[in-house]
């Protein structure tokens, strides 16, 4: 079952709120800083906060309500409780947003970020609002269904896992709903460890690389036909643009999807279903953060 984007849906009309999430904790400190040596750590995993400020700055601006998850730039949260870097504090933003989008009772959301993280509260929010009737592209080069169990802590790369059911128990506990693996696509996937990635074929998750969706958008259509729902929510990490047109994620992970091909895809599901939340997370703008560091202290700037 399709519907056009244009036509009317009572139960989808509604408040559409715009989140801002400047969360950064859930990129494992080692990584940040293997990644992004050429900035101190502290100032590296804090680049997150900085991306979200940037792409608030540049979209175009929301005509509805606009929300911010508080996000503490003192606490780096580096305790690992269950195999979750930083557990504590992103527990404590979770409940956060959660109780912002239940006040706000959107039918529609926009989320800014911030690491993957910042999509498990909007995405199981409307898995509740529409029950049986979501389906989930994601957008990633990363699968992100590590668990506590697998080998890294850092828990942007547990998204996918806490949306489908399988996210560490406690933290499950505070979400409204979850969708089944079998309504997620990742898209764009071609970059993982083997001890996480098992998880795509044993829970029932499908993934199209790059090449599978050069060309056309057609198999990712006929795949959410076939899921029988009406309505998609998108999650865009930015890092699944090819590295050589630009690295705008931590990560240089060359050989991804053009940004031409990303903007088709989005285009083309928005053409046949009913988006009713988009993330875009990861952004890593290095160049206003060296910007920042020479401008720190600078006459007349700061200090």
């Amino acid at each position: 079952m399709t519907i056009s984007a244009t036509d009317p849906t009572p139960s989808a009309s509604g408040t559409h709120l715009r989140l801002l999430w400047p969360e950064w904790q859930g990129a494992g400190a080692d990584v940040v800083g293997e990644l992004a040596g050429e900035f101190p750590l502290d100032v590296a995993r804090r680049a997150y906060t900085v991306g979200t400020t940037v792409l608030a700055a540049v979209l175009p601006p929301h005509d509805g309500p606009v929300a911010t998850v508080p996000v503490p730039l003192d606490d780096p949260g580096e305790d690992v409780r269950d195999g979750i870097e930083s557990k504590t504090v992103l527990t404590r933003q979770l409940n956060n947003a959660l109780k912002i989008i239940t006040e706000q009772e959107p039918a529609r959301i926009t989320t800014l970020g911030g690491t993957c993280t910042v999509s498990v509260a909007p995405f199981t929010s409307l898995a509740a609002r529409y029950p049986d009737d979501l389906a989930v592209v994601w957008i990633d080069s990363h699968p992100d269904i590590d668990t506590g169990d697998t080998s890294y802590n850092g828990y942007h790369a547990m998204a996918v896992s806490m949306i489908t059911g399988h996210g560490d128990p406690e933290m499950s506990k505070l979400l409204p709903a979850t969708v089944p693996a079998d309504r997620v696509a990742l898209v764009g996937l071609h970059e993982w460890v083997e001890d996480a990635y098992a998880h795509v074929g044993e829970w029932g998750i499908t993934a199209f690389g790059p090449e599978d969706l050069r060309a056309s958008s057609r198999p990712l259509l006929d795949w959410l036909a076939a899921t029988g729902c009406s309505r998609v929510v998108i999650h865009l990490d930015v890092d699944t643009v090819d590295a050589n047109e630009g690295p705008l994620g931590l990560g240089k992970v060359p050989g991804g999807l053009t940004g031409a091909q990303v903007k088709r895809i989005a285009h083309d599901i928005n053409g046949a279903f009913d988006i009713v939340g988009t993330t875009v997370a990861e952004f890593f703008p290095r160049d206003v953060v060296h910007v920042q560091q020479v401008l720190n202290g600078f006459p007349l700037i700061s200090g």
